[in-house]
């Protein structure tokens, strides 16, 4: 095989990996989209992002609530006014500057969210159980090595999926 052939076979191999995530992406995009659906009733997608932002990330004021969300802050104030007022989220004063107000999520906002991260956790876990045990040996392997060569720069987008980092 001269190196343009093996260049081509490269190739070929590499667009049936690219493939191949996509596939494996579109899915997991599914899990997702269906674990919000379970809440919809509740809560929109921009509020989950916000409870998500606050649970993964600890308590946050409403700047770097709304710098971390690429928003405004009136509309990281609405968002969370709506939050507080249905019983998912509230405002308290900070431990270290009595000025600053921080939002944290009550326990109703962390049942919220812990329900749509196990609803996630359930359904792979039945997608997994129909993938033979020998192929799934090495996919946890597979998988923590295409999430660690994407790095947290893409792991710091998740959230917009409602999606913990």
């Amino acid at each position: 095989m001269n190196s343009q052939e093996r260049l081509d076979a490269d190739m070929r191999a590499t667009e049936a990996q690219i493939d191949a995530m996509m596939q494996a992406a579109r899915a997991l995009i599914g899990i997702a989209a269906q674990s919000v659906a379970e809440v919809e009733d509740q809560v929109t997608l921009p509020q989950l992002r916000v409870l998500v932002l606050v649970e993964s990330r600890g308590t946050l004021n409403l700047n770097r609530l709304a710098e971390a969300m690429g928003i405004h802050p009136s509309n990281a104030t609405r968002a969370c006014d709506r939050l507080v007022a249905i019983g998912l989220l509230q405002r308290r004063e900070s431990a270290t500057d009595r000025r600053n107000l921080v939002l944290e999520l009550t326990d109703r906002g962390k049942d919220l969210v812990d329900s749509v991260i196990a609803h996630r956790r359930v359904v792979i876990a039945d997608v997994l159980s129909r993938v033979p045990e020998r192929r799934r040996r090495g996919l946890a392997t597979a998988m923590t090595a295409f999430a660690d060569g994407a790095g947290e720069a893409f792991a710091d987008n998740a959230w917009k999926l409602g999606w913990p980092s």
